[in-house]
């Protein structure tokens, strides 16, 4: 259902101890049409309530902002409003298993490595995003950390210091083999 994402998929080990690499962006429909619903939103009754009040001299709402901060707010909004959906067209999740570990990069929010030493297990599942983790992205829930983007399938991963972390796949089975045989070496 929710398959809209890139992928690329290196197989063999290449001069920097590349095992796995995959790249997965948000490419979901209704996320799509949701962040510019909310750019819109944002962008439109900004820019009209500057000019009207700004340009035209009209206040512009019932309790209009001063000029001073319409002059602030206005511009950061819109701003925000053309960053958001930038942001996610930019946002990626990268897997990469290599000679030392795991390093997982939520581009640009979040990195992590996890090194072989410190996993404990590995099995491939299928999860409920919504349900146990509330979500796509980097999430906390009951089982410990997730990083996903799409879909309900992944590589669980258990850690010696307890904890549980989930990395979203689309080739769970290529990324479990890869992270099983560097926990063998």
């Amino acid at each position: 259902m929710f398959l809209f994402c890139s992928i690329t998929i290196v197989h063999e080990m290449n001069d920097n101890g590349l095992k796995f690499r995959e790249v997965q962006k948000f490419r979901q429909k209704w996320l799509q049409v949701s962040v510019a619903a909310v750019a819109l939103c944002l962008v439109i009754p900004s820019g009209y309530g500057m000019i009207r009040q700004l340009v035209f001299g009209h206040s512009f709402g019932n309790r209009p902002m001063s000029d001073p901060a319409l002059a602030i707010v206005g511009p950061l909004m819109i701003l925000l409003g053309f960053g958001l959906p930038l942001l996610f067209h930019k946002m990626r999740l990268l897997t990469e298993v290599r000679n030392d570990g795991v390093h997982i990069n939520f581009f640009p929010l979040s990195r992590l490595t996890v090194l072989f030493e410190s996993i404990v297990a590995c099995e491939i599942r299928t999860y409920k995003p919504i349900q146990e983790y509330g979500g796509w992205g980097v999430r906390y829930g009951r089982a410990g950390k997730a990083y996903n983007v799409s879909g309900n399938r992944g590589v669980q991963l258990k850690l010696s210091n307890g904890k549980g972390l989930l990395i979203g796949s689309q080739r769970p089975e290529e990324l479990a083999q890869a992270i099983q045989a560097g926990m063998k070496r």
